[in-house]
Protein backbone atom coordinates (compact mmCIF):
# COMPACT_ATOMS: atom_id res chain seq x y z
CA UNK A 1 0.00 0.00 0.00
CA UNK A 2 1.18 3.65 -0.75
CA UNK A 3 1.77 6.18 2.24
CA UNK A 4 3.63 8.09 0.41
CA UNK A 5 3.23 10.65 -1.93
CA UNK A 6 7.13 10.54 -3.20
CA UNK A 7 6.58 7.16 -4.59
CA UNK A 8 5.41 8.39 -7.56
CA UNK A 9 8.80 10.33 -7.77
CA UNK A 10 11.15 7.48 -6.54
CA UNK A 11 9.47 5.27 -9.25
CA UNK A 12 9.35 7.35 -12.37
CA UNK A 13 13.13 8.41 -12.21
CA UNK A 14 13.88 5.41 -12.83
CA UNK A 15 11.82 4.50 -16.04
CA UNK A 16 12.30 7.96 -17.61
CA UNK A 17 14.75 10.35 -16.17
CA UNK A 18 15.54 11.87 -18.95
CA UNK A 19 11.99 13.23 -19.69
CA UNK A 20 10.74 16.58 -19.04
CA UNK A 21 8.46 16.77 -15.72
CA UNK A 22 7.79 20.28 -16.18
CA UNK A 23 8.20 23.40 -17.76
CA UNK A 24 7.09 26.72 -18.63
CA UNK A 25 7.96 27.14 -22.60
CA UNK A 26 11.83 28.59 -21.41
CA UNK A 27 13.01 26.48 -18.27
CA UNK A 28 12.76 22.78 -18.31
CA UNK A 29 13.32 19.98 -15.48
CA UNK A 30 13.81 16.56 -16.08
CA UNK A 31 12.54 13.87 -13.63
CA UNK A 32 16.13 13.33 -12.39
CA UNK A 33 16.65 17.18 -11.74
CA UNK A 34 13.70 17.31 -9.99
CA UNK A 35 14.31 13.75 -7.98
CA UNK A 36 18.13 15.34 -7.23
CA UNK A 37 17.17 18.86 -6.37
CA UNK A 38 14.59 17.88 -4.31
CA UNK A 39 16.39 15.83 -2.47
CA UNK A 40 19.55 18.49 -1.93
CA UNK A 41 16.61 20.51 -0.66
CA UNK A 42 15.69 17.78 1.53
CA UNK A 43 19.09 17.58 3.25
CA UNK A 44 19.59 21.15 3.26
CA UNK A 45 16.25 20.62 5.76
CA UNK A 46 17.73 17.63 7.67
CA UNK A 47 21.22 19.27 8.18
CA UNK A 48 18.99 22.39 9.72
CA UNK A 49 17.15 20.09 12.24
CA UNK A 50 14.30 21.33 10.65
CA UNK A 51 11.53 18.20 10.46
CA UNK A 52 8.17 18.59 10.88
CA UNK A 53 7.20 21.44 10.61
CA UNK A 54 6.04 24.57 7.89
CA UNK A 55 8.23 25.46 5.53
CA UNK A 56 7.47 28.47 3.34
CA UNK A 57 8.44 28.08 -0.38
CA UNK A 58 7.88 32.35 -1.95
CA UNK A 59 9.03 31.42 -5.25
CA UNK A 60 7.96 32.73 -9.08
CA UNK A 61 6.02 30.44 -10.75
CA UNK A 62 8.44 28.22 -12.07
CA UNK A 63 9.37 24.38 -12.78
CA UNK A 64 12.18 24.91 -9.61
CA UNK A 65 9.18 25.67 -7.61
CA UNK A 66 7.49 22.79 -7.97
CA UNK A 67 10.87 20.64 -7.59
CA UNK A 68 10.98 23.45 -3.93
CA UNK A 69 7.72 21.71 -2.85
CA UNK A 70 9.22 18.04 -3.39
CA UNK A 71 11.96 18.54 -1.29
CA UNK A 72 9.98 19.94 2.04
CA UNK A 73 8.02 17.01 1.64
CA UNK A 74 11.61 15.08 1.25
CA UNK A 75 12.69 16.66 4.58
CA UNK A 76 9.87 15.37 6.00
CA UNK A 77 8.52 18.44 6.39
CA UNK A 78 5.54 20.55 4.89
CA UNK A 79 5.10 23.01 2.20
CA UNK A 80 3.52 26.12 2.57
CA UNK A 81 3.15 28.56 -1.00
CA UNK A 82 3.26 31.81 -1.30
CA UNK A 83 3.42 34.24 -4.52
CA UNK A 84 4.46 37.78 -4.88
CA UNK A 85 1.36 38.53 -7.37
CA UNK A 86 -1.00 37.76 -3.33
CA UNK A 87 -1.48 40.92 -1.38
CA UNK A 88 1.44 41.95 1.19
CA UNK A 89 -1.56 41.72 3.83
CA UNK A 90 -2.96 38.35 3.25
CA UNK A 91 1.00 36.92 3.13
CA UNK A 92 1.83 38.44 6.70
CA UNK A 93 -1.25 37.13 8.15
CA UNK A 94 0.11 33.65 6.44
CA UNK A 95 3.42 34.14 7.83
CA UNK A 96 1.67 34.95 11.10
CA UNK A 97 -0.06 31.81 11.32
CA UNK A 98 2.18 29.22 10.23
CA UNK A 99 5.81 30.94 12.02
CA UNK A 100 7.93 28.94 9.57
CA UNK A 101 11.42 28.37 10.45
CA UNK A 102 12.54 28.88 6.99
CA UNK A 103 11.42 30.57 3.61
CA UNK A 104 12.78 29.32 0.33
CA UNK A 105 12.97 31.86 -2.10
CA UNK A 106 14.60 32.70 -5.21
CA UNK A 107 16.91 35.73 -6.08
CA UNK A 108 13.91 37.70 -7.35
CA UNK A 109 11.39 36.69 -4.14
CA UNK A 110 14.54 37.36 -1.50
CA UNK A 111 14.54 40.92 -1.54
CA UNK A 112 10.67 41.09 -0.79
CA UNK A 113 10.31 38.78 1.69
CA UNK A 114 12.88 40.78 3.70
CA UNK A 115 10.26 43.11 4.13
CA UNK A 116 7.77 41.02 6.39
CA UNK A 117 7.88 40.32 9.64
CA UNK A 118 9.44 36.90 9.14
CA UNK A 119 8.49 35.69 12.49
CA UNK A 120 12.27 34.70 13.31
CA UNK A 121 12.28 32.15 9.89
CA UNK A 122 15.61 32.60 8.02
CA UNK A 123 15.50 33.51 4.28
CA UNK A 124 17.71 30.87 2.19
CA UNK A 125 17.96 30.77 -2.20
CA UNK A 126 16.75 27.96 -3.21
CA UNK A 127 19.98 27.83 -5.51
CA UNK A 128 22.18 27.40 -2.65
CA UNK A 129 19.84 24.61 -1.00
CA UNK A 130 20.30 22.73 -4.17
CA UNK A 131 24.40 22.76 -3.80
CA UNK A 132 23.70 20.57 -0.48
CA UNK A 133 25.36 17.25 -0.74
CA UNK A 134 22.63 14.48 -0.14
CA UNK A 135 22.53 12.33 2.77
CA UNK A 136 20.74 9.49 1.25
CA UNK A 137 20.81 7.35 4.85
CA UNK A 138 18.84 10.14 6.72
CA UNK A 139 16.65 10.79 3.59
CA UNK A 140 15.63 7.04 3.80
CA UNK A 141 15.03 6.96 7.66
CA UNK A 142 12.29 10.15 6.77
CA UNK A 143 10.90 8.23 4.37
CA UNK A 144 10.43 5.29 6.36
CA UNK A 145 9.31 6.89 9.22
CA UNK A 146 6.49 9.14 7.41
CA UNK A 147 3.02 7.84 7.98
CA UNK A 148 -0.12 8.51 5.68
CA UNK A 149 -1.74 11.18 7.79
CA UNK A 150 0.95 13.54 8.01
CA UNK A 151 0.78 16.45 6.48
CA UNK A 152 2.23 17.71 3.16
CA UNK A 153 1.14 21.12 2.26
CA UNK A 154 -0.59 23.97 3.69
CA UNK A 155 -2.95 26.14 0.79
CA UNK A 156 -4.62 29.35 2.13
CA UNK A 157 -8.40 30.07 0.94
CA UNK A 158 -10.30 32.78 1.62
CA UNK A 159 -11.81 33.35 5.33
CA UNK A 160 -15.48 35.11 5.80
CA UNK A 161 -13.60 37.06 8.32
CA UNK A 162 -10.91 38.39 5.93
CA UNK A 163 -8.48 36.43 7.83
CA UNK A 164 -6.87 33.15 5.36
CA UNK A 165 -7.89 29.90 6.64
CA UNK A 166 -4.77 27.29 6.06
CA UNK A 167 -5.68 23.61 5.14
CA UNK A 168 -3.19 20.80 5.84
CA UNK A 169 -3.54 17.87 3.54
CA UNK A 170 -1.62 14.98 4.28
CA UNK A 171 -0.14 12.39 2.15
CA UNK A 172 -3.29 10.03 2.48
CA UNK A 173 -5.69 12.38 0.96
CA UNK A 174 -3.66 13.49 -1.96
CA UNK A 175 -2.70 9.78 -2.74
CA UNK A 176 -6.24 9.28 -3.08
CA UNK A 177 -7.35 11.99 -4.93
CA UNK A 178 -4.36 11.65 -7.62
CA UNK A 179 -5.57 7.95 -7.97
CA UNK A 180 -9.28 8.21 -8.68
CA UNK A 181 -8.71 11.59 -10.79
CA UNK A 182 -6.03 9.42 -13.19
CA UNK A 183 -8.23 6.54 -13.20
CA UNK A 184 -11.75 9.06 -14.26
CA UNK A 185 -9.54 11.15 -16.63
CA UNK A 186 -7.54 8.49 -17.98
CA UNK A 187 -3.92 10.40 -17.44
CA UNK A 188 -1.14 8.13 -18.83
CA UNK A 189 2.61 8.44 -19.95
CA UNK A 190 1.66 10.25 -22.93
CA UNK A 191 -0.07 12.99 -21.11
CA UNK A 192 1.05 16.83 -21.72
CA UNK A 193 -1.02 19.08 -19.06
CA UNK A 194 -1.63 22.74 -19.72
CA UNK A 195 -1.41 23.93 -16.38
CA UNK A 196 -3.48 27.01 -15.52
CA UNK A 197 -3.86 28.13 -11.60
CA UNK A 198 -0.87 29.37 -9.57
CA UNK A 199 0.73 27.08 -7.67
CA UNK A 200 -0.51 28.20 -4.27
CA UNK A 201 -3.81 26.72 -4.82
CA UNK A 202 -4.71 23.27 -4.57
CA UNK A 203 -5.96 23.26 -7.88
CA UNK A 204 -2.42 22.49 -9.14
CA UNK A 205 -2.31 18.85 -7.86
CA UNK A 206 -4.37 17.80 -11.06
CA UNK A 207 -0.92 18.28 -12.60
CA UNK A 208 1.92 18.32 -10.32
CA UNK A 209 1.53 14.64 -9.06
CA UNK A 210 -0.03 12.81 -12.02
CA UNK A 211 2.95 13.96 -14.02
CA UNK A 212 4.80 12.47 -11.13
CA UNK A 213 2.23 8.99 -11.08
CA UNK A 214 3.10 8.82 -14.84
CA UNK A 215 5.82 10.53 -16.29
CA UNK A 216 3.68 12.77 -18.04
CA UNK A 217 4.55 16.47 -18.65
CA UNK A 218 3.10 19.91 -17.32
CA UNK A 219 3.60 23.34 -18.66
CA UNK A 220 2.98 25.82 -16.78
CA UNK A 221 1.69 28.70 -18.87
CA UNK A 222 2.56 32.00 -18.88
CA UNK A 223 -0.23 34.34 -16.91
CA UNK A 224 0.15 36.78 -19.70
CA UNK A 225 -1.34 34.14 -22.75
CA UNK A 226 -4.77 34.25 -20.28
CA UNK A 227 -4.74 38.35 -21.41
CA UNK A 228 -4.94 36.94 -25.02
CA UNK A 229 -6.93 33.63 -25.95
CA UNK A 230 -5.13 33.53 -29.57
CA UNK A 231 -1.85 33.60 -28.06
CA UNK A 232 -3.45 30.99 -25.39
CA UNK A 233 -4.33 28.46 -28.06
CA UNK A 234 -1.36 28.50 -30.00
CA UNK A 235 0.54 28.04 -26.69
CA UNK A 236 -1.69 24.72 -26.02
CA UNK A 237 -0.38 24.10 -29.92
CA UNK A 238 3.14 24.76 -29.82
CA UNK A 239 3.87 22.86 -27.02
CA UNK A 240 1.11 20.31 -28.33
CA UNK A 241 -0.85 20.27 -24.54
CA UNK A 242 -3.57 18.00 -24.86
CA UNK A 243 -4.96 17.38 -21.30
CA UNK A 244 -6.33 20.75 -19.23
CA UNK A 245 -7.97 20.87 -16.55
CA UNK A 246 -8.91 24.86 -16.16
CA UNK A 247 -11.70 27.20 -14.25
CA UNK A 248 -14.62 27.89 -16.18
CA UNK A 249 -13.62 31.61 -16.87
CA UNK A 250 -10.47 30.59 -18.39
CA UNK A 251 -12.00 28.30 -20.81
CA UNK A 252 -15.18 31.43 -21.45
CA UNK A 253 -12.67 33.51 -22.11
CA UNK A 254 -11.25 31.96 -24.97
CA UNK A 255 -14.62 30.99 -26.43
CA UNK A 256 -16.56 34.08 -25.86
CA UNK A 257 -13.78 35.77 -27.96
CA UNK A 258 -14.49 34.05 -31.30
CA UNK A 259 -10.93 32.65 -30.62
CA UNK A 260 -11.68 28.94 -32.48
CA UNK A 261 -12.36 30.82 -35.74
CA UNK A 262 -8.89 31.99 -35.55
CA UNK A 263 -7.25 29.20 -34.02
CA UNK A 264 -8.29 26.37 -32.54
CA UNK A 265 -6.39 23.77 -29.94
CA UNK A 266 -5.00 20.99 -32.27
CA UNK A 267 -4.27 18.19 -29.47
CA UNK A 268 -6.77 18.67 -26.77
CA UNK A 269 -7.98 15.27 -26.17
CA UNK A 270 -9.32 15.85 -22.15
CA UNK A 271 -10.85 18.89 -21.05
CA UNK A 272 -11.92 19.37 -17.44
CA UNK A 273 -13.44 22.18 -15.82
CA UNK A 274 -14.58 23.44 -12.15
CA UNK A 275 -15.26 25.85 -9.83
CA UNK A 276 -17.62 27.56 -11.57
CA UNK A 277 -20.75 27.23 -13.49
CA UNK A 278 -19.72 27.09 -17.06
CA UNK A 279 -22.42 28.96 -19.43
CA UNK A 280 -24.03 26.31 -21.58
CA UNK A 281 -23.82 28.83 -24.42
CA UNK A 282 -19.89 28.82 -23.85
CA UNK A 283 -19.76 24.70 -23.22
CA UNK A 284 -21.28 24.21 -26.78
CA UNK A 285 -18.82 26.50 -28.61
CA UNK A 286 -15.99 23.99 -27.00
CA UNK A 287 -17.33 20.94 -27.89
CA UNK A 288 -18.07 22.36 -31.59
CA UNK A 289 -14.82 23.56 -31.94
CA UNK A 290 -13.49 20.01 -30.17
CA UNK A 291 -16.01 17.04 -30.97
CA UNK A 292 -13.33 14.49 -30.12
CA UNK A 293 -12.19 16.25 -26.87
CA UNK A 294 -13.69 14.63 -24.23
CA UNK A 295 -15.38 17.08 -21.30
CA UNK A 296 -15.18 16.61 -17.67
CA UNK A 297 -17.05 18.87 -15.03
CA UNK A 298 -15.21 18.55 -11.36
CA UNK A 299 -16.19 19.75 -8.28
CA UNK A 300 -14.54 20.16 -4.78
CA UNK A 301 -13.49 22.32 -1.89
CA UNK A 302 -10.03 22.83 -0.88
CA UNK A 303 -10.65 21.19 2.42
CA UNK A 304 -11.48 17.79 0.70
CA UNK A 305 -8.62 18.00 -1.26
CA UNK A 306 -9.39 18.99 -4.52
CA UNK A 307 -12.29 18.03 -6.25
CA UNK A 308 -14.22 14.75 -5.11
CA UNK A 309 -16.86 14.82 -7.37
CA UNK A 310 -17.19 14.22 -11.56
CA UNK A 311 -19.12 14.32 -14.52
CA UNK A 312 -18.75 13.20 -18.27
CA UNK A 313 -20.47 15.19 -20.60
CA UNK A 314 -22.30 12.94 -22.76
CA UNK A 315 -25.39 14.56 -23.73
CA UNK A 316 -27.08 18.02 -24.76
CA UNK A 317 -28.00 20.31 -22.71
CA UNK A 318 -31.18 23.11 -22.36
CA UNK A 319 -29.89 26.55 -22.56
CA UNK A 320 -31.28 26.93 -19.14
CA UNK A 321 -29.94 23.41 -17.89
CA UNK A 322 -26.44 23.22 -15.37
CA UNK A 323 -23.90 20.83 -16.17
CA UNK A 324 -24.65 18.22 -13.08
CA UNK A 325 -21.45 17.37 -11.03
CA UNK A 326 -22.21 14.25 -11.36
CA UNK A 327 -21.25 11.80 -8.19
CA UNK A 328 -18.69 11.48 -6.13
CA UNK A 329 -15.29 9.20 -6.68
CA UNK A 330 -14.59 6.49 -5.07
CA UNK A 331 -13.73 6.52 -1.45
CA UNK A 332 -15.96 9.21 -0.43
CA UNK A 333 -19.51 10.04 -0.36
CA UNK A 334 -21.73 13.23 -0.28
CA UNK A 335 -24.60 13.85 1.40
CA UNK A 336 -27.41 16.33 0.90
CA UNK A 337 -28.27 17.77 4.12
CA UNK A 338 -30.95 19.68 5.15
CA UNK A 339 -31.11 22.63 7.36
CA UNK A 340 -32.26 20.14 10.47
CA UNK A 341 -29.23 17.39 9.53
CA UNK A 342 -31.86 15.23 7.70
CA UNK A 343 -31.16 13.76 4.08
CA UNK A 344 -32.71 15.43 1.57
CA UNK A 345 -36.08 14.05 -0.17
CA UNK A 346 -35.94 13.56 -3.84
CA UNK A 347 -35.52 16.98 -5.52
CA UNK A 348 -35.18 18.95 -2.22
CA UNK A 349 -32.17 20.71 -1.56
CA UNK A 350 -29.83 20.04 0.89
CA UNK A 351 -26.12 21.63 1.85
CA UNK A 352 -23.62 19.57 0.28
CA UNK A 353 -21.32 17.48 2.59
CA UNK A 354 -18.37 14.76 2.30
CA UNK A 355 -17.06 12.07 4.06
CA UNK A 356 -14.10 9.51 3.44
CA UNK A 357 -10.74 9.88 2.99
CA UNK A 358 -10.48 13.29 0.75
CA UNK A 359 -11.16 15.06 3.82
CA UNK A 360 -8.01 17.44 5.31
CA UNK A 361 -7.17 17.47 8.23
CA UNK A 362 -8.32 20.98 9.10
CA UNK A 363 -7.30 24.34 9.59
CA UNK A 364 -4.02 25.12 10.24
CA UNK A 365 -3.46 26.37 13.99
CA UNK A 366 -7.36 26.89 13.80
CA UNK A 367 -9.15 24.60 15.87
CA UNK A 368 -12.64 26.88 15.96
CA UNK A 369 -13.18 27.44 12.66
CA UNK A 370 -11.92 23.87 12.18
CA UNK A 371 -14.45 22.74 14.53
CA UNK A 372 -17.33 24.49 12.46
CA UNK A 373 -16.05 23.00 9.14
CA UNK A 374 -15.48 19.36 10.29
CA UNK A 375 -18.35 18.09 12.28
CA UNK A 376 -19.37 14.90 13.32
CA UNK A 377 -21.54 13.70 10.33
CA UNK A 378 -25.40 14.20 11.94
CA UNK A 379 -26.66 10.43 10.81
CA UNK A 380 -23.88 8.52 12.43
CA UNK A 381 -24.09 9.14 16.55
CA UNK A 382 -22.64 5.22 17.31
CA UNK A 383 -18.90 6.08 16.57
CA UNK A 384 -16.51 9.57 16.14
CA UNK A 385 -17.39 10.08 12.13
CA UNK A 386 -16.33 13.85 10.35
CA UNK A 387 -17.88 15.47 7.53
CA UNK A 388 -16.94 18.59 5.97
CA UNK A 389 -20.15 21.01 5.51
CA UNK A 390 -18.72 23.14 2.25
CA UNK A 391 -21.55 25.41 2.29
CA UNK A 392 -22.82 24.38 -1.14
CA UNK A 393 -26.12 23.95 -1.75
CA UNK A 394 -27.03 21.11 -4.38
CA UNK A 395 -29.87 18.99 -5.84
CA UNK A 396 -30.52 15.72 -7.58
CA UNK A 397 -32.41 16.12 -11.01
CA UNK A 398 -34.50 13.77 -12.36
CA UNK A 399 -31.67 12.01 -13.45
CA UNK A 400 -29.90 11.50 -10.25
CA UNK A 401 -27.31 13.34 -10.98
CA UNK A 402 -25.74 15.16 -8.45
CA UNK A 403 -26.32 19.23 -9.08
CA UNK A 404 -24.85 22.55 -7.95
CA UNK A 405 -27.55 24.88 -7.08
CA UNK A 406 -25.49 27.63 -5.15
CA UNK A 407 -23.41 29.05 -2.60
CA UNK A 408 -25.44 29.84 0.63
CA UNK A 409 -24.25 33.11 0.67
CA UNK A 410 -25.44 33.55 -2.90
CA UNK A 411 -28.84 33.21 -1.97
CA UNK A 412 -30.61 36.47 -1.15
CA UNK A 413 -34.18 37.51 -0.16
CA UNK A 414 -35.19 40.27 -2.81
CA UNK A 415 -38.71 41.85 -2.74
CA UNK A 416 -40.08 39.03 -0.14
CA UNK A 417 -38.54 36.62 -2.56
CA UNK A 418 -35.51 34.20 -2.09
CA UNK A 419 -33.34 34.57 -5.31
CA UNK A 420 -30.33 32.46 -6.95
CA UNK A 421 -28.12 34.70 -8.16
CA UNK A 422 -26.84 32.39 -10.59
CA UNK A 423 -30.34 31.76 -12.11
CA UNK A 424 -29.82 35.41 -13.29
CA UNK A 425 -26.56 35.07 -14.57
CA UNK A 426 -27.67 31.83 -16.53
CA UNK A 427 -30.74 33.75 -18.43
CA UNK A 428 -28.11 36.46 -19.08
CA UNK A 429 -25.51 34.23 -20.40
CA UNK A 430 -28.16 32.79 -22.64
CA UNK A 431 -28.21 35.99 -24.74
CA UNK A 432 -25.75 35.94 -28.13
CA UNK A 433 -24.78 39.24 -27.40
CA UNK A 434 -23.60 38.25 -23.72
CA UNK A 435 -19.98 37.12 -23.60
CA UNK A 436 -19.54 36.99 -19.50
CA UNK A 437 -21.46 38.26 -16.91
CA UNK A 438 -21.70 38.26 -13.24
CA UNK A 439 -24.45 39.47 -10.37
CA UNK A 440 -23.83 41.32 -6.88
CA UNK A 441 -26.18 42.10 -4.25
CA UNK A 442 -26.21 45.95 -2.62
CA UNK A 443 -27.32 44.33 0.67
CA UNK A 444 -27.72 47.85 2.14
CA UNK A 445 -29.81 49.22 -0.49
CA UNK A 446 -31.33 46.18 -1.31
CA UNK A 447 -30.10 46.09 -4.82
CA UNK A 448 -29.30 43.57 -7.59
CA UNK A 449 -26.66 44.80 -9.53
CA UNK A 450 -25.66 42.91 -12.70
CA UNK A 451 -21.99 43.66 -14.99
CA UNK A 452 -21.48 41.77 -18.18
CA UNK A 453 -19.30 41.80 -21.00
CA UNK A 454 -20.93 42.19 -24.78
CA UNK A 455 -22.31 43.99 -27.73
CA UNK A 456 -25.40 45.33 -26.21
CA UNK A 457 -26.34 48.34 -24.32
CA UNK A 458 -27.46 48.19 -21.12
CA UNK A 459 -30.71 49.68 -22.20
CA UNK A 460 -31.31 46.77 -24.45
CA UNK A 461 -30.34 43.73 -21.90
CA UNK A 462 -32.96 45.16 -19.53
CA UNK A 463 -35.86 44.82 -22.17
CA UNK A 464 -34.24 41.61 -23.29
CA UNK A 465 -33.93 40.05 -19.09
CA UNK A 466 -38.02 41.58 -18.97
CA UNK A 467 -39.46 38.90 -21.69
CA UNK A 468 -37.17 36.36 -19.06
CA UNK A 469 -36.77 37.30 -15.84
CA UNK A 470 -40.04 37.91 -13.23
CA UNK A 471 -40.35 41.36 -11.96
CA UNK A 472 -38.70 40.51 -8.87
CA UNK A 473 -35.44 38.92 -10.33
CA UNK A 474 -34.74 41.98 -12.74
CA UNK A 475 -31.07 43.81 -11.91
CA UNK A 476 -31.82 47.01 -10.50
CA UNK A 477 -28.88 48.43 -11.77
CA UNK A 478 -26.81 47.26 -14.98
CA UNK A 479 -23.14 48.08 -16.02
CA UNK A 480 -21.45 47.41 -19.36
CA UNK A 481 -17.87 46.34 -18.49
CA UNK A 482 -14.33 45.73 -21.18
CA UNK A 483 -13.64 43.15 -19.12
CA UNK A 484 -14.35 41.05 -16.29
CA UNK A 485 -11.79 41.11 -13.02
CA UNK A 486 -10.80 37.39 -12.32
CA UNK A 487 -8.87 36.63 -9.70
CA UNK A 488 -5.62 34.85 -9.32
CA UNK A 489 -7.52 31.54 -10.17
CA UNK A 490 -9.38 32.92 -12.86
CA UNK A 491 -12.74 32.90 -11.57
CA UNK A 492 -15.01 35.87 -11.99
CA UNK A 493 -14.05 38.36 -8.96
CA UNK A 494 -17.05 39.68 -7.49
CA UNK A 495 -15.23 41.10 -4.40
CA UNK A 496 -13.37 43.53 -7.06
CA UNK A 497 -16.98 43.91 -8.47
CA UNK A 498 -18.20 44.67 -5.54
CA UNK A 499 -15.76 47.20 -3.84
CA UNK A 500 -16.08 49.13 -7.52
CA UNK A 501 -19.51 49.66 -7.49
CA UNK A 502 -19.90 50.57 -3.39
CA UNK A 503 -16.92 53.11 -4.60
CA UNK A 504 -19.60 54.81 -6.72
Amino acid sequence: MQNHVLKYLNEIVKKVPDKTAYSDGTVSLMFREVYAQSRSVGSFLYKKGIYKKPVVVFMQRAPREIAAFFGVITGGDFYVPVDEEMPAGRIQLILDNVKSPLVICDETTAEKAKAFDLKGGEIVLYDDMIGTGIEDEALERIYRSAVDTDPIYIVFTSGSTGVPKGVAACHRSVIDYIEQLSEVLAFDGNTVFGSQTPLYFDACLKELYPTLKFGATTYLIPRSCFSFPVALVEYLNRYQINTICWVVSALTMVSAFDTFQTVKPEYLRTVAFGSEVFPIKQFRRWREALPEATFTNLYGPTECTGMCCYYRVEREFADDEAIPIGRPFENREVLLLTADGRLAGEGEEGEICVRGTALTLGYYNDPVRTAEAFVQNPLNTAYPELIYRTGDIGRHNEKDELVFVSRKDFQIKHMGHRIELGEIEVNVDMLPEIRMSACIYDTKKGKIVLYFVGDISEKELTAALKTKLPRYMLPNRIFRIESMPLTANGKIDRVTLKRSYEAG
